[in-house]
């Protein structure tokens, strides 16, 4: 999939009333609430849903707004931070590999496996024959992963540089924001272009059983619309083959 995240659009389409659309977000959240029990219940299937963007994105929002509905038996997140010194005793999908879902469940990455082509990469801490090396071992593990049951959904959340800036600075002054503050984040926001090639890259050399979907996210409800129909539209296909019992 190659494209130029230059030209794609952060917000949503002029003519779109915010008013209907969290409406119909809304009714998709419940969908998925209620789908995910019989996922549960099954116990054969699991989702992986991946979130990726630049810091200010909208990730941890994401996940406080869109799975809300799901009971907390059947979901959870993972964060993935600087590796730890066992994690990189091992190969870099070491730490990933052990915390896929189990099936029945649904689980969340916040950041993932593609911190190591994307942070490592802009930072020269790997060469880019690792970097390719890297990229075919994602799209095996990935294939695996779907070829085992477990539905892979992978969101690039695509901020523009300038709201990115009005949220890192509203995090040093709004006391209910202030816990995401991170000096390192203005850093990380100096290197914007090298971050945008490594993504454009990363999305061209994707494989096609898992392709990534970029979310338009400066506007915080169009954003949460488009990953809820996403998922409830994924989970209904299921019902639909009859994979799992159909929802009333």
């Amino acid at each position: 999939m190659k494209v130029k995240l230059a030209k794609i659009d952060t917000l949503p389409p002029k003519e779109m009333l915010k008013e209907n659309y969290v409406k119909k977000t809304d009714e998709y959240i419940v969908k998925i609430g209620e789908i995910q029990k019989r996922l549960y219940a099954e116990d054969k299937q699991a989702l992986l849903i991946v979130l990726q963007g630049m810091d200010g994105s909208g990730k941890d929002g994401v996940i406080k707004n869109v799975f809300y509905k799901i009971n907390p038996l059947g979901i959870e997140v993972q964060c993935f931070k600087k590796p730890t010194a066992e994690e990189l005793g091992h190969d870099f999908l070491w730490r990933v590999h052990k915390v896929v879902p189990l099936k029945g469940m649904i689980k969340i990455f916040n950041r993932s496996h593609y911190e190591d082509i994307l942070i490592q990469r802009v930072h020269k801490w790997i060469d880019e024959e690792t970097v390719t090396k890297r990229m075919n071992h994602i799209n095996n593990f990935e294939k695996l992963l779907e070829e085992s049951g477990t539905k892979v959904l992978k969101f690039y959340l695509h901020v523009s540089k300038e709201v990115q800036l009005e949220r890192l600075e509203e995090r040093k002054t709004n006391i209910e924001k202030m816990w995401k503050h991170k000096d390192q984040d203005m850093v990380e926001r100096a290197s914007w272009d090298e971050y945008m090639k490594a993504y454009e890259d990363c999305f061209a050399n994707c494989d096609k059983s898992a392709e990534w979907q970029i979310i338009p996210a400066d506007k915080n409800w169009y954003k949460e619309y488009l990953i809820a129909k996403s998922i409830c539209t994924t989970l209904e296909k299921w019902t639909l083959n009859g994979q799992f019992w159909k929802v009333q």
